[in-house]
């Protein structure tokens, strides 16, 4: 069993920290600063097997090479990018790794669309998915596509509904807020907004989700919905007959009236 702990890094970043119960090795995900990492493996006596990358943005690998001057043995799985220059292990679709220290096997998603290469973490029933999905939302697109953003969420909603989702931001309660506008009327999504409210008041992460709150809370898993296409369409000024558009409409109505 993983034992996932939620290392804050930054003003709102997750560095996802995995160990077994009692294990004295552990695996990191996404590691955009070393400091807090070092200071958690020192507090718990542990050493780092492996980091595990999703993307090639800075506040998500910038501890790296910090991090495998204190651990040399440390082995880096990331995506094939010319960007990601600290990995040794590339992975891509499909492939399957065992992190050192961990009893698990994690399936590699290729989920692009935030950044042309971004890839996802699949294991023990929990994903760790960088920034293709945040709890109520999505990353922006970068240097992918808004369609590709879509298959991928769209292929991430096709998960066993049980799967905790461990993104890399706290970014819920403003998503949630956008999430408002999209659906004003959701009884569901004013309970969460209710708990995650909450949970910031008393400083808890509001991470990790569970893939059926994002199904019925999430705008960006939800645009085959009436009411999400509808609102989506009002801000288009036409008609949006695919997923597809919808999802771009929501993405740049976030952008622009939102953010």
């Amino acid at each position: 069993m993983l034992e996932p702990i939620a290392i804050p890094a930054f003003e709102d970043n997750y560095i996802w920290l995995l160990r077994a119960p009692d294990g004295a090795v552990a695996t990191v995900v996404d590691p955009g600063e070393a400091a807090p990492v070092l200071a958690y493996l020192h507090d718990a006596g542990l050493t780092l097997g492996a980091v595990l990358i999703t993307h090639h943005h800075r506040d998500h690998l910038g501890g790296v090479e910090t991090l495998r001057a204190a651990f040399p043995e440390a082995e880096v799985y990331a995506p094939e990018d010319a960007r990601i220059a600290c990995a040794e292990h590339r992975v891509g679709e499909g492939d399957r790794i065992r992190p050192a220290g961990l009893d698990v096997e994690f399936q590699v998603l290729e989920v692009p669309g935030h950044t042309a290469t971004h890839v996802a973490y699949l294991g023990e029933g929990r994903l760790f998915c960088g920034d293709t999905l945040f709890a109520g939302g999505c990353g922006r697109v970068f240097d992918g596509t808004a369609e590709e953003l879509a298959r991928s969420l769209a292929r991430i909603a096709r998960l066993a509904p049980e799967t905790r989702c461990h993104c890399a931001h706290e970014y819920t309660e403003a998503n949630l807020g956008f999430a408002r506008w999209v659906e004003p009327q959701s009884a569901a999504l004013m309970a969460r907004i209710a708990e995650v409210r909450a949970a910031r008041a008393a400083g808890r992460e509001t991470v990790p989700s569970t893939l059926a709150e994002e199904l019925a809370t999430n705008p960006f898993l939800r645009v085959a919905v009436p009411e999400v296409r509808a609102a989506a369409e009002r801000f288009a000024g036409a008609a949006l007959e695919e997923p597809a558009a919808v999802f771009a409409a929501l993405r740049r109505w976030k952008d622009e009236r939102y953010d």
